[in-house]
């Protein structure tokens, strides 16, 4: 959740919402869940009878008021986990795109770009991570030989800036990284 945090989005209720944006606008859930079916759906050209008979088919039997009353009832009806799995399959898709804004995932760049930043993320944490337990060897070394610690904290400053390329002369990580 750190990452998702860092990235301007916040949690309610257990659900992420946008921060700043109307709290009720949650970026995954029910609802969404509920008009992914219908777009998706519509985008086949199917309708919810034979989105019902493809869900059977696949062995998550459903009956197409079922689906209407997911798409459209007032209340909706929920669908429980076997049957978002049921249409993750059947539309071949992941249950996290299910569960997803019908916004971004009817934008295939934008969920390109977004799979790219969630894996750089990763890696960056990842190396980070490593960042800091190479900083943490040294400093404990720096701490049992005094001597030597000045000189330490030096040559990880040097190294920093080398690494930079530039005149870079504090070991600090960039706006917006996990511990800045």
């Amino acid at each position: 959740m750190l990452g998702a945090l860092q990235m301007g989005l916040t949690t309610m209720h257990g659900g992420l919402i946008v921060a700043g944006a109307d709290p009720r606008r949650r970026l995954e859930g029910e609802e969404n869940v509920a008009q992914r079916i219908k777009m998706e759906r519509e985008a086949r050209g199917w309708s919810t009878a034979t989105l019902a008979e493809r869900l059977t088919e696949a062995g998550y039997p459903l009956n197409q008021s079922a689906v209407w009353r997911i798409e459209s009832g007032e209340p909706r009806r929920r669908v429980n986990l076997d049957e978002a799995i049921g249409f993750a399959k059947v539309f071949d898709i992941s249950l996290d795109n299910l569960v997803g804004p019908p916004e971004i995932a009817a934008n295939a760049h934008v969920k390109r770009l977004l799979a790219e930043f969630a894996e750089s993320w990763q890696k960056f944490v990842t190396a980070r991570k490593e960042v800091n337990r190479a900083r943490d060897a040294l400093d404990a070394y720096g701490a049992a030989h005094p001597n030597l610690a000045e000189l330490i904290s030096a040559m990880i400053t040097q190294v920093v800036a080398d690494e930079a390329g530039d005149d870079h002369h504090s070991p600090s990580l960039p706006p917006g990284s996990p511990d800045a």
